[in-house]
């Protein structure tokens, strides 16, 4: 095994490995630019023979579940002992499954009891990718100029998102896109 490269954001994430394209990518749920939710989404669309293993805080179910749908292929806890992250590397990597204890049972009881309070939240389900995107930079404190030029459009395109944000979330201001989008995991405090 060989660390190749580190990210510090979502956005970084996916330019290395477009670059560098590893077989391994250890991934947090929650990181700046671009959370690790939608960066693995555009990790896999890009390149559908990476393993990604996500390694995280977070043990909310919804973070496990989007994380997985996103195409990872294991997660673990950062609190997790090295032999473990080791097995969880092996598993992945010979094209296996792996979920620490704690995030097993998350996931089992789930299966077994659906619907459990707190831990399904549709809030988000009806904006797009894009939408995501625009919505996790707005709640980073970025001025519409910024994310226009990140995102190679127009100031007016991301004010038009903006609109169909709030619109379909029923929410106006900044503050509460923000309470939201740290509500969803789409961002963190720590931006």
């Amino acid at each position: 095994m060989e660390v190749v490269a580190e990210a510090y954001n979502g956005r970084e994430a996916v330019e290395i490995v477009r670059k560098l394209k590893p077989n391994l990518v250890l991934m947090d749920v929650s990181m700046p630019k671009l959370n690790g939710i939608e960066a693995a989404q555009q990790i896999i669309r890009d390149n559908p023979n990476v393993k990604i293993l996500a390694l995280s805080a977070y043990c909310d179910k919804r973070f496990v579940t989007d994380m997985l749908k996103a195409g990872a292929s294991g997660y673990v806890l950062k609190d997790v002992l090295s032999d473990e992250l080791i097995r969880a590397i092996k598993a992945v990597m010979s094209n296996g499954w792996y979920l620490s204890a704690k995030i097993a049972g998350i996931v089992i009881r789930d299966i077994v009891q659906p619907g459990t309070p707190g831990v399904d939240s549709p809030a988000l389900d009806g904006l797009t990718s894009k939408e995501r995107e625009l919505l996790q930079m707005l709640a980073e404190n970025k001025m519409s100029k910024e994310i226009a030029r990140i995102l190679h459009v127009s100031v007016k395109t991301v004010d038009a998102r903006r609109r169909s944000i709030t619109s379909k979330l029923g929410i106006s201001g900044i503050a509460d896109l923000t309470k939201l989008a740290i509500r969803e995991g789409l961002t963190s405090l720590e931006f």
